[in-house]
């Protein structure tokens, strides 16, 4: 017979069973492995627009596929990729500085102080702009937790 005081027992030993594991989400925001949807993250930068590149020049990174406009960009980021990698592995900057991950589109993006940070839509994009300092700082300070 199932008592309150069974139930409660059995609910208090939940947190000792084992769980199933849980994958980590990737450390970049990608679709069908290629990163940021296809962005050429170093012309957000150079350009001050999204640049959505073919494919044809492309470089390996944190288990991605990272496209680009031109080669010259492809050796800027290899070469510099605290310069140039968007922040919070491309994921919604917004989403990080509230402790989640969200997916992002090209055209909801800040460059900041050298920059890049990408955002899920453009509302969230708003949002993020009311206080872009502060939503680093939360968003640094989210992120380490945030994969998983």
């Amino acid at each position: 017979m199932l008592t309150r005081r069974t139930l409660l027992t059995a609910l208090a030993a939940a947190p000792l069973l084992p769980r199933p594991g849980l994958a980590a989400e990737p450390r970049v925001f990608q679709t069908g492995g290629v990163a940021i949807n296809g962005a050429d993250p170093v012309a957000y930068v150079t350009t001050g627009a999204p640049v959505l590149a073919g494919g044809a020049i492309a470089a390996e990174w944190t288990g991605a596929t990272w496209h680009f406009a031109s080669a010259a960009n492809r050796d800027a980021f290899v070469g510099d990729l605290a310069r140039y990698a968007p922040r919070f592995g491309g994921y919604c900057a917004f989403a990080a500085s509230r402790g989640y991950l969200a997916p992002t589109v090209p055209e909801a993006w800040t460059v900041h102080e050298g920059r890049l940070y990408l955002n899920a839509n453009l509302r969230a994009r708003e949002l993020w702009l009311q206080d872009v300092p502060g939503n680093i700082a939360k968003g640094e300070a989210n992120w380490p937790g945030i994969l998983g």
